[in-house]
């Protein structure tokens, strides 16, 4: 329940802060007085939007902070999944700076606008006259009906249920599309793959072939030029290899000399060694050397292959080449097992949506258990609030399709007279009926649910006379069970309060004030019998007022 709130620097209200009472407040003011202030700063702690132009002095901070005491609301559940400090006193703020920013407060912990939304439509629920449109919504005729038939559970597993179907769907849908696109690929990949298979790529051999294609593409040339670098190392008058022996044999015998002809000694014989090496790898490259046209001829073709496969795929490198052979190998790979994967998603599917018609067949029963109960329910009480006739119609009608919440199409029809036509509520019912019809509805919500606190925003519209006394004595009902609040401008509704605050305008040093004030008993019956009779009070009015207090 709401039990403190404060605002400063709001529209008219330089300062305000009151305390609240469980059971049923009453709020009376004349018109303009800054009753719908009062209603714009509580909307701010549920989360809407701020705006700049709503702030007094817009060089100062504009603060709006509401205490709710919430120990008997199960919320604990909800902190944990927004990760808030849990208190059985929790305080939100909300600040509009100079600069038009907005901050948000959830027990000192700074939060989003979507938190606060969350938590604030689990602690305070203004009914405005544009919600009693709501009546006429299905998705709020589905919300009374299942909280009757206590439907949550199965609802949440059908949600669960619903969700994982949707992107079951998605995901087969997906799978379908591919195999369109991969089935219109796959000849073309599969001749791709199997011509780059066929071509038994190996890495670095292109390098290896190129080498092999020089040397068999240039043997007679290498040949001769072997030859001649042999005969050149051992002919016995000019070889150089015989000529460099003879020099070593000279420096041999002066080595004994001295060390530096030791040390020329012995880097000629180095060398003599050295070329003696060379003049047998010479020999040995010779002797295996021959043509081999047949090679050439498969190494060419080779080569050939290699580069047109790479001009083909737009690569520079045997490497590259693989990748792609690899990516054709799986692409082919996936499209053969499309098949498979799809089957196996369609049982998925199938496995989901017999579990979910289980789950909104049970949803379907306790909707249509209830109907009879909800019906029975509204009449009594519509029939109380002068509405004798008043008649519905809710029927469902089971959907071929899975909608967000079970497979049922409401029919939520309305009769006002006697032998009339029923109708769609907002064709069927003045806007006076459908005040009536939503205090019933919300009247009957509490019995079955947890509701939070409740704000009527002139929901007597339309009313007068016996009908507001009755209307009165539903909010007085209401609030055994839960913290009421009415804004209403009816005496026999003002007078069932167990608290009335007043809203009234006052000028202070000629700026224009909101202010907020508890009335006491004196005050209470001075307020009602100006409700009833004007601002010029009788003492008719005045006995009046304490016949309705009383």
């Amino acid at each position: 329940m709401l039990t403190q709130l404060t605002i400063k620097n709001y529209a008219l209200i330089d300062e305000l802060q009151v305390s609240f009472n469980n059971g049923l407040s009453i709020i009376t003011g004349e018109t303009g007085a800054g009753k719908s202030i009062l209603l714009g700063g509580l909307s701010l702690i549920l989360g809407k939007r701020a705006d700049l132009s709503s702030v007094k002095d817009s060089s100062n901070k504009c603060i709006i902070e509401a205490t709710f005491d919430i120990a008997k609301y199960n919320l604990k559940s909800l902190f944990k999944i927004e990760d808030l400090d849990y208190e059985s006193l929790t305080i939100i703020r909300r600040e509009i700076l100079p600069s038009g920013k907005s901050r948000a407060f959830i027990n000192d912990t700074p939060v989003k606008l979507d938190s606060l939304q969350v938590l604030g439509n689990c602690l305070l629920d203004i009914h405005s006259q544009h919600q009693t449109m709501q009546l006429t919504d299905d998705d709020f005729q589905f919300q009374i009906i299942d909280a009757l038939a206590d439907s949550s559970k199965a609802l949440i597993e059908y949600s669960s249920l619903f969700k994982a179907l949707k992107i079951l769907n998605a995901e087969l849908l997906t799978l379908q599309t591919k195999k369109i696109e991969f089935v219109k690929e796959l000849d073309y990949n599969v001749f791709l793959l199997k011509e780059l298979e066929e071509a038994k790529l190996v890495n670095g051999e292109l390098e290896t072939l190129e080498s092999e294609y020089e040397a068999l593409n240039n043997v007679e040339e290498i040949k001769e030029k072997l030859s001649h670098s042999h005969q050149l190392l051992s002919s016995e008058d000019i070889g150089v290899l015989a000529n460099l022996t003879e020099v070593k044999n000279q420096l041999s015998k002066l080595s004994s000399f001295g060390k530096q002809y030791a040390a020329v000694y012995e880097r000629v014989n180095s060398s003599v060694i050295e070329l003696d090496d060379i003049f047998s790898e010479i020999e040995n490259l010779e002797s295996q050397l021959e043509a081999d046209p047949n090679r050439l001829n498969i190494v060419n073709a080779k080569l050939q292959l290699l580069h047109n496969l790479m001009l083909k795929h737009t690569t520079s490198s045997i490497d590259e080449l693989i990748v792609i052979r690899e990516e054709l190998s799986n692409r082919v790979l996936v499209t053969e097992n499309l098949d498979l994967t799809i089957a196996e998603k369609e049982k998925e599917i199938e496995i989901i949506t017999t579990q979910l018609n289980a789950i909104a067949k049970i949803i379907h029963n306790k909707r249509k258990a209830i109907i009879p109960t909800l019906i029975t329910q509204l009449e009594a009480i519509l029939l109380n609030l002068g509405m004798p006739n008043a008649k519905f119609q809710i029927e469902l009608h089971n959907s071929e399709l899975f909608l967000a919440n079970g497979t049922d199409v409401l029919t939520f029809l309305f009769s006002a007279n006697k032998g009339g036509q029923f109708n769609e509520l907002k064709k069927a019912a003045s806007g006076g009926e459908l005040s009536r019809i939503m205090l019933a509805i919300k009247s009957i919500l509490s019995k079955y649910t947890q509701l939070p606190t409740i704000m009527f925003d002139e929901i007597d519209t339309g009313v007068s006379g016996e009908i507001s006394n009755k209307m009165g004595s539903i909010m007085q009902q209401m609030s055994k069970s839960m913290q009421v609040f009415t804004i209403t401008h009816l005496p026999q509704i003002a007078a069932k309060g167990d608290t009335h605050f007043k809203v009234f305008k006052e000028d202070v040093n000629n700026v224009t004030q909101t202010q907020l004030k508890k009335l006491n008993p004196e005050e209470r019956i001075v307020e009602i019998a100006q409700m009833l009779g004007g601002v010029n009070v009788s003492n008719s009015a005045l006995e009046h007022a304490k016949q309705l207090l009383n």
